[in-house]
């Protein structure tokens, strides 16, 4: 969880509030994304995250990739915007969000990849048709299910 968002939950408590957030899904050579289970609802989702307080959305995207990956990004692609009643989550912890997510496509990267044990359980490359919608982290399955259909 990001400082900022820390601090605002310190007055909201578990109030809904809009949160900004950037993410990146890796594609490799193979077209597999990487995937990682969270540690909050065991469910897959790509890396990403909540801006910080002037932070730049693609610079956002980039971190948090870093820290729950390891990996380093290379060009990004916009993909998508995700909000929306589908993009609203009530976290296990109680906290509830409205998010607007920006999210990138990343076919060039460098570094070995370790997942962040804190967020992600495990790391994993999928094929698309290994892809379970239902077993992706709610607030991001219509992300995942659009790179589907478009991409794959």
């Amino acid at each position: 969880m990001s400082d900022y968002i820390m601090e605002l939950r310190k007055s909201v408590g578990h109030q809904t509030i809009i949160q900004c957030a950037a993410s990146v899904i890796i594609v490799n050579e193979e077209g597999k994304l990487l995937l990682g289970r969270r540690t909050d609802n065991h469910k897959w989702g790509y890396a990403g995250g909540s801006v910080e307080i002037d932070e730049k959305v693609e610079d956002c995207a980039r971190r948090e990739l870093w820290e729950e990956t390891g990996l380093t990004a290379g060009p990004l692609e916009f993909f998508t915007v995700n909000s929306g009643p589908e993009a609203h989550y009530v976290y296990p912890n109680g906290d509830e969000v409205s998010n607007v997510e920006i999210v990138y496509l990343c076919r060039e990267y460098q570094g070995e990849w370790r997942r962040q044990e804190s967020e992600v359980e495990e790391l994993r490359f999928f094929a698309p048709k290994e892809i379970d919608l239902e077993e992706i982290s709610p607030p991001i399955r219509p992300v995942i299910k659009r790179y589907l259909e478009t991409c794959s």
